[in-house]
């Protein structure tokens, strides 16, 4: 059993329940001691984006924001899709501390090691 995680999360701020949940578990994997690694891919790449993670809330009421000031702090690497993020007009430095643009190859190779969690 591998002490790596994978979230691999492509929607943002289209299902605000999905994405938050999705930066909760990297958190509760993070708690729990295990490696984290988050890539943001397709419409998630918008929560790199500065400024557009601070209305994003669950139906539960926990907010994606707080999650990833979580995982800026604690130093959980945020890679997001270059390709996805610059179709999208958001370049390099649009994104928010703690996260860096990533490539396929690397999401191949995260995943090849990792417990994968897709949402």
């Amino acid at each position: 059993m591998t002490n790596n995680v994978l979230i691999a999360l492509s929607c943002g701020t289209d299902n605000p329940n999905r994405s938050t949940r999705a930066l909760f578990l990297a958190m509760v994997a993070h708690k729990e001691g295990k490696n984290v690694t988050v890539f943001l891919l397709d419409e998630a790449v918008y929560l790199a984006k500065e400024g557009l993670i601070t209305n994003v809330k669950a139906a539960t009421g926990d907010s994606a924001d707080d999650h990833m000031t979580y995982l800026q702090a604690h130093g959980v690497p945020v890679l997001v899709c270059r390709p996805c993020a610059e179709s999208r007009r958001i370049f390099e430095q649009d994104l928010v501390d703690g996260t860096r643009m990533g490539t396929a190859v690397e999401l191949i190779n995260l995943s090849c090691d990792a417990a994968v969690i897709s949402l």
